[in-house]
């Protein structure tokens, strides 16, 4: 209930339509919402493993910056200690590459046959299955700092039907490291530079820049091998 009465309740009357945008803004997100911002926060973090729509979110530069807004979410939340904040995001991560998961067991087979829409690509299917067959089951600890594989490796691993014990271990690990060394990141980095905040943008820009250059890599040779 507190994200509709911040929804209808604000100064400024944020529409709904204005929300959406600021969803792509972590840092509005951690500025404005208060009380809600933890609760965005899980929200994207468990859709972006969960669904196909995933790889659209904010996922790395929304944790850096979760790090850097830490206290503010501690405060938000009970006043729990950080580390506590950081177990919580990493047990819905891990969540939502259950769902991810379940979601390919379920309908792996038909995915294939799916036409192509704005929130799904069947050529991402295709190069996240090919990442998955390189790297195995540590494909799911990789793709976690890589935003579309992230979204697609939990669909493929129960495509594949991947013994799901296995695939329950290479999913805790990849979520604490993957939770742990950014938002500890932003954490650590904001007590030693907390003029960070006023430069935010242009760090979430590097961020993405540098998530995307081994994606844009990896799908050079991996275009390579499906048409060889």
């Amino acid at each position: 209930m507190e994200i509709f009465n911040f929804l209808f309740h604000q100064k400024n009357h944020i529409d709904f339509w204005n929300f959406f945008q600021h969803l792509f803004n972590p840092r509005w997100i951690f500025l404005y919402c208060g009380k809600t911002a933890i609760f965005i926060l899980l929200a994207i973090v468990f859709a972006e493993t969960g669904f196909f729509i995933g790889f659209l979110l904010p996922g790395d530069s929304l944790l850096f910056t979760a790090g850097i807004f830490g206290e503010d979410l501690c405060k938000n939340f009970y006043n729990v200690p950080f580390f506590v904040i950081i177990l919580i995001v990493a047990l819905v991560a891990i969540l939502g590459n259950i769902q991810g998961y379940w979601l390919g067991y379920k309908s792996g087979k038909l995915l294939y046959e799916k036409k192509d829409s704005f929130f799904f690509k069947k050529k991402h299917l295709i190069l996240a299955k090919l990442f998955y067959n390189r790297y195995k089951t540590t494909a799911l600890i990789i793709s976690r700092f890589l935003p579309m594989f992230r979204s697609f490796a939990p669909i493929i691993a129960g495509a594949i039907r991947v013994n799901f014990k296995k695939f329950m271990i290479y999913n805790i690990i990849g979520a604490i490291i993957w939770t742990f060394s950014i938002m500890l990141s932003g954490h650590y980095l904001d007590k030693n530079f907390p003029e960070l905040k006023n430069h935010l943008e242009w760090i979430i820009l590097l961020i993405i820049v540098t998530t995307m250059i081994p994606i844009i890599l990896k799908l050079r040779i991996y275009k390579k091998k499906i048409f060889i």
